[in-house]
């Protein structure tokens, strides 16, 4: 009998890096595809699957406020691109035969539908896979912050932070060899360490509304579902 998963519902957050696999920039189709195949693996074992994923492969708005430009049309431009990512994520998952829908906080109707916690809370009571595009609608919050938002609105039972490692380490272990990767850290200890893997807001909203956060690898292929059933590589953020 294959194990079950822990959770019934979950929010998945993928940094716009993760799609552009070993390329300087942009999606790598195979890539979009592998990890579409994980969220789809995810959905058969009967998990609600909701997923934000980030811009940073096309552009960031805090590049533009570091050399002068504006902050708030530099986030607006890495608000769009995260639709780019949307639209090429739920590509991957259709080609799979995965129902798909992408949800944007910024109202463009003619590519996509636009946010709503009802539209949202209603396509995955149909059982779709719901991609959250356009971060929070709103300048000066990171995609981080929009999973979190999200995951508290659709009732997520855990938040999984796929990144490039397999957990929270106490350094960067790509720079530091000596770096140890936590099994459990409370919300608080993430906080009170300053632990870069999701920002303060999304930290703090996190632990506003009791949403665990799992960070795991999200290049291991199969990953997302063994993590999901208890097994894996990971760190838990948790207050209980």
């Amino acid at each position: 009998m294959s194990p079950q998963p822990l959770y019934k519902r979950v929010l998945l957050k993928a940094s716009g890096e993760a799609l552009m696999g070993s390329q300087g920039f942009g999606i790598d189709v195979a890539v979009a595809d592998r990890v579409a195949s994980d969220i789809a693996e995810a959905r058969a074992m009967g998990v609600d699957v909701g997923v934000v994923v980030g811009g940073g492969n096309i552009f960031r708005g805090v590049a533009v406020a570091s050399k002068g430009g504006d902050r708030v049309t530099g986030d607006h431009m890495g608000m769009l691109g995260t639709v780019i990512n949307a639209l090429a994520l739920a590509t991957s998952l259709r080609k799979l035969n995965v129902d798909t829908v992408v949800l944007s906080a910024i109202s463009m109707p003619e590519i996509c539908e636009s946010f709503s916690q009802r539209q949202a809370l209603h396509h995955m009571a149909q059982g779709r896979v719901v991609i959250f595009a356009g971060g929070t609608g709103n300048p000066f919050f990171t995609t981080d912050s929009a999973a979190a938002l999200r995951a508290a609105e659709i009732g997520a039972e855990a938040i999984f932070k796929g990144t490039q490692v397999d957990g929270i380490y106490s350094a960067d272990p790509k720079k530091d060899p000596t770096a140890t990767r936590f099994e459990t850290l409370t919300h608080g200890e993430v906080l009170e360490k300053g632990l870069a893997v999701m920002d303060v807001a999304a930290v703090a909203l996190a632990r506003e509304n009791s949403i665990p956060i799992i960070v795991f690898s999200i290049h291991e292929k199969g990953g997302f579902a063994q993590i999901l059933t208890g097994g894996g590589r990971k760190t838990i953020v948790a207050d209980n």
